[in-house]
């Protein structure tokens, strides 16, 4: 889940730097490589603080901290887990200003899509040696792998879910859109492309658009990367380790997702729509289909529907009731689905100085504890998650909640199609796709959304961008 987060002034970041949460207490001097393993800990009964910076996972996930560190405690008597609460729109910078001045937190929940980033700045901590073969074998097989890289483990996976769609019920029914046809067997492009012109109602003065997804900020990457692995370039890199976006396949889907705004079926303000307004917007019933939706959505509906039905007012202003159906992103140019997974966790990192085996080792049980059992499900229920530990899914047998069947069947049917985990890819070549992503590809899209750059334009930019960055032979040329 990426957000922007805002640029904090210099005297934040010395401040950040000197209070960061580092292994200072567990470290000794050592000549050992940043990312090196070692031998796994045996069991301590010193004292010890374990660090960790968390955002709101889940609606009710921050209100838990004092619990979770509680329990923690109760379990290993002698380790402390501190917390420090962030916010979805600063815990990215706050990572980074530690992360910069070498004191990370311990342990730092984001996207497993970063983990190259943080391997090449040398402070994340590999534990492939130090967790447990129990705590292994606890995890589903396919989200564990999206927290590697190479042969090196760093972190436990927290979820595994899909970037989906949201449709409002009864607007696609008064469209005359079969949605439980494209939950099961999905739709094409051009088929999208005229259910959403179906959309676009016009009633006492105001249009409801049919499509609306959030693209302010760094959110445009995720319309663009979600729709891009229906477009046959399921990763930046090809199997062959070619960057992907120089591909024909690019070019037409920047072609197709700029149509979608000149149709009408999207607002042409979208470029000012941010991940607030989108939500707001799809409550209020100012357009059909929403995107990028997680399962958890559902449930934010919901509770909204009862705040209207109990004449509430923190419910959203102007908000109607919503049945809100999950649907799957189009496919492209004939491409196969590859639905977008997200896939965030528990980052394990490491300050400058290497951590004693010991402190590893309750590094390890901290972030364990928090992506697996009783925590694990507590937070995936509340975010309609499904659980990817055995330990979660026994903790949640005893946890009731309401979700429409047909949105489980239809996150079940996605997952079947979910775009695999790359661990071969070189975390210098991710590393140097993040940079080109941040420098070229945000601000080409954001303008091609607000029609100051041609689809043509951007297309060019990027593939001088990249071969700069892999050279002529190290793109798709097709």
């Amino acid at each position: 889940m990426k957000r922007k987060m805002p640029i904090l002034a210099s005297v934040v970041a010395l401040t950040m730097a000197l209070t960061a949460c580092g292994n200072n207490s567990g470290t000794k001097e050592t000549t050992t490589p940043a990312g090196s393993t070692a031998p796994a800990a045996t069991a301590s009964t010193a004292k010890d603080t374990i660090t960790a910076l968390l955002p709101p996972v889940s609606p009710n996930y921050q209100k838990n901290f004092e619990q979770i560190s509680k329990d923690f405690t109760a379990l290993y008597p002698n380790l402390t887990l501190k917390i420090e609460p962030a916010s979805w729109e600063d815990v990215k910078q706050k990572l980074d200003t530690q992360v910069n001045a070498g004191s990370p937190p311990d342990i730092a929940f984001g996207g497993s899509d970063g983990i190259p980033k943080y391997i090449e700045q040398g402070l994340l901590m590999d534990i492939t040696s130090t967790a447990t073969p129990e705590m292994i074998s606890d995890y589903d097989k396919a989200p564990l792998e999206y927290m590697k890289n190479g042969k090196g483990l760093y972190g436990f996976p927290a979820y595994m879910e899909v970037h989906a769609l949201g449709g409002n019920k009864e607007f696609l029914e008064k469209a005359g859109i079969d949605w439980k046809k494209v939950q099961t067997n999905g739709w094409t492009y051009d088929e999208f492309r005229q259910a959403i012109k179906k959309g676009v109602v016009t009633e006492n003065g105001k249009t409801r658009y049919g499509f609306v997804f959030a693209v302010k900020g760094v959110a445009a990457v995720d319309y663009l990367g979600i729709m891009a692995k229906n477009a046959g370039m399921p990763h930046a890199f090809n199997k062959d380790l070619k960057y992907a976006y120089t591909s024909k396949n690019y070019l037409g889907l920047l072609k197709d997702l700029r149509a979608l705004i000149d149709d009408g079926s999207m607002p042409k303000e979208l470029s000012s729509v941010d991940a607030g307004k989108r939500w707001n917007m799809f409550l209020t019933g100012q357009t059909m289909i929403t995107g990028k939706g997680l399962a958890t959505f559902e449930n934010s509906a919901k509770t909204n529907n009862a705040k209207i039905k109990a004449a509430d007012g923190s419910a959203v202003k102007d908000s109607i009731p919503v049945d809100y159906i999950v649907l799957p992103a189009p496919t492209f140019q004939g491409a196969k689905p590859s639905a977008a997974t997200v896939v965030d966790g528990y980052m394990t990192f490491r300050g400058k100085k290497e951590p004693t085996a010991e402190h590893k080792a309750n590094v390890v049980k901290a972030a364990y504890f928090l992506a697996s059992g009783k925590v694990a499900a507590t937070t995936n229920n509340d975010l309609f998650a499904a659980h990817i530990t055995q330990s979660a899914k026994k903790e949640a047998a005893n946890m009731k909640i309401e979700r429409n069947p047909d949105n489980v069947a239809a996150v079940d049917n996605m997952l079947k199609n979910a775009t695999p985990a790359r661990s071969d890819i070189p975390s210098e070549l991710s590393a140097k796709a993040i940079k080109l992503e941040t420098e070229v590809i945000v601000p080409k899209f954001q303008g091609l959304i607000a029609g100051e750059v041609t689809p043509e334009a951007m297309y060019e930019a990027v593939k001088a961008a990249a071969i700069a960055a892999f050279g002529a032979d190290g793109i798709v040329k097709d």
